[in-house]
């Protein structure tokens, strides 16, 4: 990941540059808002990690100014000093986090694993021409893929590696996907799981079933892939804040 590092304080970004960098990552420095403003318009990074309280303009007034050009940027705003008032503000204008220091730079890299996609998603679904379809676009989305045909494998599927959400199909043969649900939420309660179906009507109790459990939403087949990617990447960022909240 190529990570811009704004700090007017010189030490600490060196430091935050040097651990970036001995972990695989590209650090670019920059030591105050408005370098770090043209360093995001002339050479995009993938994440900014950036001080609020700098001389010129503040972390915040930078941050609007980079998410204005740049709108889906991910920036962590960091503060040794942040009031409630700042965090809010901070968050409001689109901040994932605002960390204090000294960083938590284990957390650090555990978001950037995450934000580089690094986690899978798995597909359940007894048609293999959807299964590959769906991989194929969605590994053209930078998004691991795992696909599943046999609902008596899922549990064992989701212990191999972390996969970031489930894609669920409610038909599948003569197993109801509610049922698949169920016991996923058993053992996993807060993983998210996306159901979809081709049958809105004939499913519509399942579907109702479904929510009940716990299903994060349902989608209709033919899918709408604009919408699958706006509720995966809801789930991504969501899953960021939460583990940048742990901090």
């Amino acid at each position: 990941m190529k990570v811009l590092v704004v700090d007017d304080d010189r030490r600490i970004v060196k430091t935050t540059c040097d651990i970036l960098n001995v972990k695989g990552h590209e650090a670019i420095a920059a030591y105050s808002g408005e370098e770090g403003v043209e360093k995001v318009k002339s050479d995009r990074p993938d994440c900014v990690l950036m001080d609020i309280r700098m001389p010129g303009i503040s972390g915040v007034e930078a941050m609007k100014e980079m998410r204005a050009a740049v709108p889906d940027l991910p920036i962590v705003l960091v503060s040794a000093y942040a009031n409630e008032d700042t965090i809010k503000e901070a968050e409001s204008a689109g901040a994932y986090a605002v960390l204090s220091k000294p960083l938590n730079f284990q957390m650090i890299l555990s978001f950037l694993s995450m934000l580089r996609k690094e986690e899978s998603i798995l597909v359940v679904d007894d048609d293999p021409g959807f299964c590959k379809t769906l991989k194929d676009i969605l590994t053209m989305r930078g998004y691991r893929v795992d696909t599943e045909s046999e609902p008596q494998k899922v549990l064992s599927d989701l212990e191999k590696d972390y996969k970031l959400a489930i894609v669920l199909d409610l038909k599948l043969g003569s197993v109801n996907g509610t049922d698949v649900l169920r016991e996923v939420r058993a053992k996993y309660p807060t993983k998210p799981v996306v159901l979809v179906t081709g049958y809105r009507e004939e499913m519509a109790n399942s579907i109702e079933k479904g929510r009940r459990i716990g299903a994060y939403t349902c989608l209709y087949k033919p899918l709408e892939m604009d919408a699958l990617f706006h509720v995966i990447e809801e789930i991504r960022i969501k899953k960021l804040q939460n583990l940048l909240a742990s901090e």
